[in-house]
């Protein structure tokens, strides 16, 4: 059975959380939340919320038990920009995108 969660519009960029995420595919439950907890990235705290997330669907909604959860897939996609713009010499102005992201985590107890 696979169980999902997912954060939508996290305000990071998409590069920055991706090695994370797949640091954590295929690894149990347990092991991936300890990857995070030590990471000291922004992207740690982003990623080990949507983890805990999809655990606590898993065991309220599925009423599967935590120890026998693996993470099958964790992706983070692109979302929208922010679109802003910066000052630069002669009254010209530099385009700055900030980028969101979507966070999604598959989890199955199998």
């Amino acid at each position: 059975m696979e169980i999902k969660a997912t954060t939508k519009y996290a305000r990071i960029a998409p590069r920055k959380a991706r090695d994370l995420a797949r640091a954590m595919q295929g690894r149990s439950v347990a092991e991936a939340l300890r990857l995070v907890e030590v990471s000291e990235r922004k992207a740690a705290a982003l990623i080990g919320k949507t983890l805990k997330s999809a655990i606590a669907n898993a065991e309220n909604n599925h009423k599967v038990s935590a120890d026998t959860l693996r993470v099958v897939s964790a992706t983070v996609d692109e979302g929208p920009s922010l679109k802003r713009y910066w000052p630069r010499s002669r009254g010209m102005a530099s385009p700055i995108r900030k980028r969101t992201s979507h966070i999604a985590i598959v989890l199955s107890d199998q």
